[in-house]
């Protein structure tokens, strides 16, 4: 890319912007930004550091967390349906592991690049 000139930006680097911008769907970028936004959140963060041990039980997750069932299962709701959890039902209570074991390693990746 080129300076830009204030009010002149140069053709062809708007143009390979533009193209840039084509590679991306407008389907994969709501879904980036969904996990994003589960994750933007202290508690979910804590969750799924959590859960970074392995499966849990709703009980035991409020228990760590000191939080009410509604609260806990409102932000389990939410990082599932973003995709970044999985559940099993067993008995009365429903178990949560992630759905990609990788993902507290990949998140304190990004957190390291801040």
């Amino acid at each position: 890319m080129t300076s830009c000139k204030p009010g002149n930006p140069n053709p062809e680097d708007i143009r390979l912007l533009k193209e840039k911008l084509k590679k991306l769907s407008e389907d994969d970028i709501a879904r980036k930004s969904e996990i994003l936004k589960a994750l933007a959140d202290p508690t979910r963060l804590l969750i799924v550091h959590l859960l970074s041990s392995g499966e849990l039980c709703v009980c035991e997750i409020m228990a760590a967390l000191e939080k009410p069932q509604p609260t806990v299962s409102h932000h389990l709701n939410v990082l599932k349906q973003a995709g970044i959890l999985k559940s099993r039902k067993v008995g009365v209570w429903v178990h949560y592991s992630l759905a990609d074991e990788k993902l507290p390693g990949k998140i304190d990746e990004i957190l390291n690049m801040i």
